[in-house]
């Protein structure tokens, strides 16, 4: 079999690609169903891209290597491409876009795309023995119904990274680049909850309060949720980007107030009433219990000296902790590092020294943040791909 493009991974990048590629392609994937991180993203409705996407939103060991992509395909390009297909959505917050019914429907209108091309696609199918030729390359292709050889003059690689093995993720495209001598920036799970000692935070699960959680040079205003492993929620799904393994993290519970300010205000209306509680007006009632271990809340409101407030405001909005670690690619939305753009055109996503040889979507050391900035990564670097075949 002879095809123009052959991509690997029928993912949203993957998909995307081989919709806009033209000429005869052939789109492969070992799962029994495309799209599959696509179907479960955004809870069922697909987070599918951000009104707000902008470079500064995105990882990477060369911030600028996605500025070419995402300003030749923007959020706007696919905006219109959904609205084209009649698909209705919604923002829901910090501009997040969703399907207003399914996510399904995203992978319905990319497979209508592909078929309209008369793409080749080719599930529960693996790949093997993938040699460079003098046309391009050529592999074995294994199918529930045998093998057979496949020649490409493109290859192009959108299987990913290892994020959320149960959905199918492995390392593929990491072994495809060491093979063919292409750098790695090495990897690691990234929006992904934190994980504390055992039962650090257990009576807290379920917990969920406003916060600011910083990391490294990563900063949060959003939720946090208490789970029994540790943290979660978008600030700490954010912050987990940029946080390494040792490091502590800082949480402020009042991101939008100054505590010390509003302590000092409720100590002058209602002093008599007991520290403790009048916490638990600004904070849930569970995390002043937890924190009452740490820090002394005893006694009336009243009683307390500004030097008093002034430290547990202190504490609570400068909380530092600890994780001992995260929960891994098992839960991870995204995997950081990976291909090293260094090796790879930013306008065209081709390897500089493979001809014929292209790397998209997670694959690349490119990470954006949680609400939508993945997905429009894996649109832009498809289409600048695409464009280029």
């Amino acid at each position: 079999m002879q095809f123009d493009t052959t991509i690997i991974g029928a993912g949203a990048a993957g998909m995307m690609c081989a919709a806009h590629a033209g000429g005869r392609v052939l789109l492969i994937d070992h799962a029994k169903a495309p799209g599959e991180k696509i179907r479960i993203s955004g809870g069922g409705r697909c987070n599918f891209t951000n009104l707000h996407c902008d470079p500064h939103a995105f990882l990477s060991q060369n911030p600028h290597f996605a500025k070419s992509a995402l300003a030749r395909y923007t959020q706007w390009d696919f905006i219109d491409l959904v609205d084209a297909h009649g698909i209705a959505w919604h923002e829901k917050t910090l501009g997040q876009l969703f399907c207003d019914v399914s996510a399904k429907d995203i992978i319905a209108m990319l497979r209508g795309m592909m078929q309209a091309q008369g793409v080749d696609l080719r599930l529960k199918t693996s790949v093997s023995g993938i040699t460079k030729t003098e046309s391009g390359f050529a592999f074995d292709l294994e199918t529930p119904d045998g093998t057979s050889r496949v020649t490409t003059r493109n290859l192009v690689i959108a299987t990913g990274g290892k994020s959320i093995p149960k959905m199918g993720a492995t390392g593929f495209a990491y072994d495809i680049a060491r093979q063919f001598g292409l750098p790695l920036i090495d990897t690691r799970a990234a929006l992904v909850p934190f994980i504390f000692e055992q039962g650090h935070f257990s009576a807290l699960s379920g917990v969920a309060a406003p916060a600011r959680v910083t990391a490294g040079s990563g900063q949060f205003d959003e939720a946090l949720l208490f789970t029994h492993r540790g943290l979660s929620g978008p600030a700490v799904l954010q912050a987990s980007s940029y946080w390494h393994e040792g490091e502590d993290i800082t949480v402020n519970l009042s991101p939008d107030a100054d505590l010390y300010d509003t302590l000092r205000a409720r100590r002058t209306k209602a002093g008599n009433r007991n520290l403790s509680t009048e916490l638990a007006t600004l904070l849930p009632a569970r995390l002043v219990d937890h924190l009452a271990a740490e820090i002394d809340l005893t006694g009336n409101i009243a009683d307390c000296a500004d030097t008093r407030l002034r430290h547990i405001a202190d504490h609570l909005t400068a909380w530092r902790l600890r994780p001992t670690g995260t929960e891994g690619y098992r839960t991870a939305e995204v995997t950081l590092g990976g291909v090293d753009t260094n090796a790879l055109s930013s306008k065209t996503m081709a390897t500089k020294d493979v001809p014929g040889l292209y790397f998209i979507g997670e694959a690349v050391d490119v990470t954006g943040w949680l609400g939508g900035y993945n997905f429009q990564w894996a649109w832009s670097s498809a289409m600048a791909c695409a464009n280029a075949l």
